[in-house]
Protein backbone atom coordinates (compact mmCIF):
# COMPACT_ATOMS: atom_id res chain seq x y z
CA UNK A 1 0.00 0.00 0.00
CA UNK A 2 1.52 3.40 -0.99
CA UNK A 3 1.90 5.98 1.39
CA UNK A 4 -1.16 8.32 2.32
CA UNK A 5 -1.14 12.24 1.99
CA UNK A 6 -3.14 13.94 4.73
CA UNK A 7 -5.19 16.31 3.66
CA UNK A 8 -5.52 20.09 5.06
CA UNK A 9 -8.82 21.07 6.18
CA UNK A 10 -9.19 25.21 6.63
CA UNK A 11 -11.87 25.77 9.22
CA UNK A 12 -12.95 29.29 10.26
CA UNK A 13 -15.86 30.90 12.39
CA UNK A 14 -16.93 34.04 14.64
CA UNK A 15 -15.01 34.30 17.80
CA UNK A 16 -16.93 32.16 20.11
CA UNK A 17 -18.69 29.55 17.81
CA UNK A 18 -16.75 27.47 19.15
CA UNK A 19 -14.33 26.21 16.66
CA UNK A 20 -11.52 25.37 19.19
CA UNK A 21 -13.63 22.87 21.29
CA UNK A 22 -14.88 21.22 17.98
CA UNK A 23 -11.20 20.67 16.18
CA UNK A 24 -9.89 18.88 19.63
CA UNK A 25 -13.34 16.72 19.62
CA UNK A 26 -12.41 15.54 16.22
CA UNK A 27 -8.87 15.05 17.22
CA UNK A 28 -9.55 12.80 19.61
CA UNK A 29 -12.26 11.05 17.91
CA UNK A 30 -9.88 9.78 14.83
CA UNK A 31 -6.27 8.53 14.09
CA UNK A 32 -4.00 10.75 11.95
CA UNK A 33 -5.46 14.11 12.81
CA UNK A 34 -3.69 17.65 14.06
CA UNK A 35 -4.04 20.85 14.90
CA UNK A 36 -1.86 23.24 13.32
CA UNK A 37 -0.26 25.62 15.55
CA UNK A 38 -0.08 29.16 14.52
CA UNK A 39 2.49 31.68 15.38
CA UNK A 40 1.42 34.92 17.32
CA UNK A 41 1.88 38.11 18.65
CA UNK A 42 -0.87 37.63 20.74
CA UNK A 43 -0.71 37.78 24.76
CA UNK A 44 -0.98 33.84 25.98
CA UNK A 45 -3.99 33.36 28.15
CA UNK A 46 -3.76 31.62 31.41
CA UNK A 47 -5.08 28.42 30.15
CA UNK A 48 -3.02 28.43 27.25
CA UNK A 49 0.47 26.48 26.54
CA UNK A 50 3.29 27.56 24.20
CA UNK A 51 3.46 24.87 21.32
CA UNK A 52 0.30 23.39 22.20
CA UNK A 53 -2.36 26.15 21.72
CA UNK A 54 -0.13 29.11 19.29
CA UNK A 55 3.77 29.51 19.30
CA UNK A 56 3.57 32.81 21.29
CA UNK A 57 6.44 35.26 19.46
CA UNK A 58 7.23 38.69 20.00
CA UNK A 59 6.59 41.06 16.81
CA UNK A 60 9.89 41.26 15.94
CA UNK A 61 10.96 37.84 15.78
CA UNK A 62 7.61 37.61 13.24
CA UNK A 63 8.12 39.70 10.87
CA UNK A 64 11.75 38.40 10.64
CA UNK A 65 9.83 34.88 9.64
CA UNK A 66 7.41 36.54 7.53
CA UNK A 67 10.78 38.19 5.32
CA UNK A 68 12.02 34.40 5.42
CA UNK A 69 9.03 33.48 3.64
CA UNK A 70 8.23 30.74 6.55
CA UNK A 71 4.59 31.23 6.32
CA UNK A 72 1.50 29.67 4.42
CA UNK A 73 -0.68 32.63 5.54
CA UNK A 74 -0.19 35.48 7.85
CA UNK A 75 -2.71 38.16 9.05
CA UNK A 76 -3.35 41.09 11.98
CA UNK A 77 -6.45 40.58 13.53
CA UNK A 78 -7.88 42.54 16.40
CA UNK A 79 -4.20 44.20 16.55
CA UNK A 80 -2.00 40.73 16.82
CA UNK A 81 -0.48 39.04 13.87
CA UNK A 82 -1.36 35.47 13.14
CA UNK A 83 0.91 33.05 11.20
CA UNK A 84 0.59 29.34 9.71
CA UNK A 85 4.26 27.73 9.31
CA UNK A 86 4.46 26.17 5.42
CA UNK A 87 7.52 23.52 7.30
CA UNK A 88 5.13 22.46 9.58
CA UNK A 89 2.05 21.43 7.15
CA UNK A 90 3.99 20.28 4.80
CA UNK A 91 5.24 17.58 7.27
CA UNK A 92 2.58 16.39 8.62
CA UNK A 93 0.36 16.20 5.41
CA UNK A 94 3.78 13.97 3.92
CA UNK A 95 3.19 11.78 7.09
CA UNK A 96 -0.32 11.07 6.54
CA UNK A 97 -2.08 13.45 8.87
CA UNK A 98 -4.79 15.21 8.48
CA UNK A 99 -3.75 19.15 9.69
CA UNK A 100 -6.97 21.09 10.97
CA UNK A 101 -5.83 25.06 10.74
CA UNK A 102 -8.07 27.38 12.31
CA UNK A 103 -7.95 30.68 10.56
CA UNK A 104 -10.27 33.66 9.42
CA UNK A 105 -11.84 34.02 6.24
CA UNK A 106 -9.16 35.85 4.96
CA UNK A 107 -6.62 33.63 5.42
CA UNK A 108 -8.64 30.72 4.21
CA UNK A 109 -8.88 32.20 1.05
CA UNK A 110 -5.51 32.88 0.33
CA UNK A 111 -4.96 29.23 1.32
CA UNK A 112 -7.17 27.98 -1.47
CA UNK A 113 -5.82 30.21 -3.60
CA UNK A 114 -1.87 28.91 -3.58
CA UNK A 115 -3.11 25.13 -1.94
CA UNK A 116 -6.61 24.27 -4.28
CA UNK A 117 -6.47 20.68 -2.42
CA UNK A 118 -7.23 22.81 0.92
CA UNK A 119 -10.79 21.44 2.14
CA UNK A 120 -12.91 23.71 3.92
CA UNK A 121 -15.22 24.07 6.91
CA UNK A 122 -17.19 26.93 8.07
CA UNK A 123 -18.58 26.71 11.70
CA UNK A 124 -21.83 29.00 12.79
CA UNK A 125 -22.82 29.68 16.26
CA UNK A 126 -27.36 28.83 16.34
CA UNK A 127 -28.07 32.54 17.47
CA UNK A 128 -26.15 36.12 18.21
CA UNK A 129 -27.51 35.72 21.78
CA UNK A 130 -25.94 32.29 22.00
CA UNK A 131 -22.98 33.73 20.58
CA UNK A 132 -22.37 37.04 23.01
CA UNK A 133 -23.28 34.37 26.02
CA UNK A 134 -20.41 32.62 24.93
CA UNK A 135 -18.03 35.11 24.47
CA UNK A 136 -18.99 36.40 28.24
CA UNK A 137 -18.33 33.29 29.86
CA UNK A 138 -14.77 32.93 28.02
CA UNK A 139 -12.27 33.86 30.72
CA UNK A 140 -9.91 36.62 29.18
CA UNK A 141 -11.41 38.92 26.99
CA UNK A 142 -12.77 42.07 28.70
CA UNK A 143 -16.19 44.08 27.21
CA UNK A 144 -14.46 46.18 24.78
CA UNK A 145 -13.08 43.53 23.03
CA UNK A 146 -16.00 41.45 23.49
CA UNK A 147 -18.17 43.98 21.75
CA UNK A 148 -15.56 44.05 18.99
CA UNK A 149 -15.70 40.29 18.42
CA UNK A 150 -19.31 40.57 17.92
CA UNK A 151 -19.30 43.64 16.01
CA UNK A 152 -16.94 41.54 13.65
CA UNK A 153 -19.14 38.32 13.79
CA UNK A 154 -21.30 39.34 11.60
CA UNK A 155 -19.11 40.18 8.52
CA UNK A 156 -17.11 36.82 9.23
CA UNK A 157 -20.61 35.00 9.26
CA UNK A 158 -21.25 36.51 5.63
CA UNK A 159 -18.53 34.60 4.23
CA UNK A 160 -19.74 30.93 5.22
CA UNK A 161 -20.75 30.17 1.52
CA UNK A 162 -17.51 30.14 0.04
CA UNK A 163 -16.84 26.81 2.12
CA UNK A 164 -17.15 23.30 1.25
CA UNK A 165 -18.91 22.35 4.27
CA UNK A 166 -20.96 24.13 6.48
CA UNK A 167 -21.87 23.22 10.79
CA UNK A 168 -23.72 24.69 13.18
CA UNK A 169 -22.74 24.40 16.51
CA UNK A 170 -26.31 23.98 18.66
CA UNK A 171 -25.35 21.20 19.59
CA UNK A 172 -21.94 20.16 20.56
CA UNK A 173 -21.84 16.23 20.47
CA UNK A 174 -23.73 16.15 17.48
CA UNK A 175 -21.89 18.87 15.77
CA UNK A 176 -18.15 17.20 16.61
CA UNK A 177 -19.71 14.24 14.83
CA UNK A 178 -20.49 15.36 12.02
CA UNK A 179 -16.77 17.33 12.28
CA UNK A 180 -15.69 14.10 11.97
CA UNK A 181 -18.02 12.55 9.57
CA UNK A 182 -16.41 15.53 6.99
CA UNK A 183 -13.23 14.19 7.85
CA UNK A 184 -13.60 10.74 7.33
CA UNK A 185 -15.76 11.53 4.22
CA UNK A 186 -12.71 13.68 2.67
CA UNK A 187 -10.58 11.17 3.09
CA UNK A 188 -12.67 8.52 0.22
CA UNK A 189 -12.98 11.39 -2.20
CA UNK A 190 -11.42 10.24 -5.44
CA UNK A 191 -9.32 13.05 -5.63
CA UNK A 192 -7.86 11.99 -2.40
CA UNK A 193 -7.84 8.41 -3.39
CA UNK A 194 -6.31 9.29 -7.22
CA UNK A 195 -3.29 11.42 -5.06
CA UNK A 196 -2.52 8.26 -2.51
CA UNK A 197 -3.45 5.28 -4.80
CA UNK A 198 -2.53 6.82 -8.11
CA UNK A 199 0.25 3.75 -9.27
CA UNK A 200 -2.09 0.91 -7.74
CA UNK A 201 -5.83 2.58 -9.43
CA UNK A 202 -3.57 2.37 -12.96
CA UNK A 203 -2.49 -1.12 -12.49
CA UNK A 204 -5.66 -2.23 -11.33
CA UNK A 205 -7.65 -0.75 -14.06
CA UNK A 206 -4.99 -2.37 -16.28
CA UNK A 207 -5.40 -5.77 -14.52
CA UNK A 208 -1.78 -5.73 -13.77
CA UNK A 209 -2.62 -5.34 -9.80
CA UNK A 210 -5.00 -5.00 -7.06
CA UNK A 211 -4.75 -2.39 -4.43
Amino acid sequence: MPPVHGNLFVVSAPSGAGKTSLVQAVITQLSNVAASVSYTTRARRPNEENGKDYFFVGEDEFREMISRDEFIEYAEVFGNLYGTSKAEITRLTNQGTDVLLEIDWQGARSIRRSHPDTRSIFILPPSNMTLRERLIGRAGDDPQVIEQRMQAAVGEMSHYEEYEFLIINDDFERASQEFAVIVRACRLSTENQKRTLGVALNKLIASEDSI
